[in-house]
């Protein structure tokens, strides 16, 4: 149990909780442990969030596409991590993407009304989750001010900060430059010289049909002019 209870002290949502209480909750909890083999799909975009998936092991590749297929966004998720736990409750409970494995992975899945009976039981494990809502909550507040007068860099900062996960690595979005300047209602002239900015600076790499994330906390620092803590 040393290791597993290791493994578990080291997911989100879950730190801060001591030896025997993990070892209460296993013992009183449906913890469902899964495999999957490299490319097998853990979630589906739109499917009803019944339960919260845990990343034990492995890694996961998250891709959001909008309804068109022109626009997708893809961030890796390494162990340990927990996969969009923001879905799990409110109006819209749905999985907001396709989650394959990467390599061999190994998945934690808690159904969605034992993780609440989780979260009301023990003001630990509340507080973790009242922590991640608030911290992207407070984040929304500060890209939609750089969508209303702020520059370009930081509308798209923002755009690729509000599809992605505060621990996602690898990200990617993929979509042509001409919807883009569609999108933010700008030149094209304007947009290859906010990314060459972005590139120079060392935020991203991009092509004509991708742009690539060095780093996201790097990136959302241009919101709040600070780097992000993670």
């Amino acid at each position: 149990m040393d290791s597993m209870y290791e493994i578990l002290m080291s997911l989100p949502l879950l730190n801060g909780v001591s030896r025997a209480r993990i070892l209460e909750i296993v013992g009183k909890t449906k913890f469902h442990f899964l495999k999957y083999l490299d490319g097998e799909q853990i979630a589906k975009a739109g499917e009803p969030c019944t339960h919260i998936k845990f990343v034990l092991s492995g890694a996961v590749r998250s891709t959001i596409t909008n309804g068109d297929r022109r626009f997708r966004v893809l961030q890796t998720l390494n162990a340990p991590s927990v996969i969009a736990p923001e879905f799990l409750f409110g109006r819209s409970p749905y999985n907001p993407s396709d989650v394959v494995a990467v390599g061999a992975t190994g998945i934690l899945q808690i159904a969605k009304t034992d993780y609440l009976t989780m979260l009301t039981s023990d003001e630990i494990f509340m507080f973790n989750y009242l922590n991640m809502l608030s911290s992207t909550t407070q984040r929304s507040v500060e890209g939609i001010l750089a969508l209303t007068n702020g520059s370009l860099e930081e509308r798209i900062a923002y755009w690729i900060a509000a599809l992605t996960q505060r621990d996602g690595v690898d990200i990617v979005m993929q979509c042509r430059q001409r919807d883009l300047y569609s999108l933010f209602g700008v030149q094209r002239s304007s947009l290859i010289a906010a990314l060459d900015r972005l590139k120079e600076d060392g935020y991203i790499d991009y092509t004509p049909t991708e742009i690539s994330v060095k780093s996201r906390s790097r990136l959302l620092g241009i919101l709040s002019g600070e780097e992000d803590d993670a």
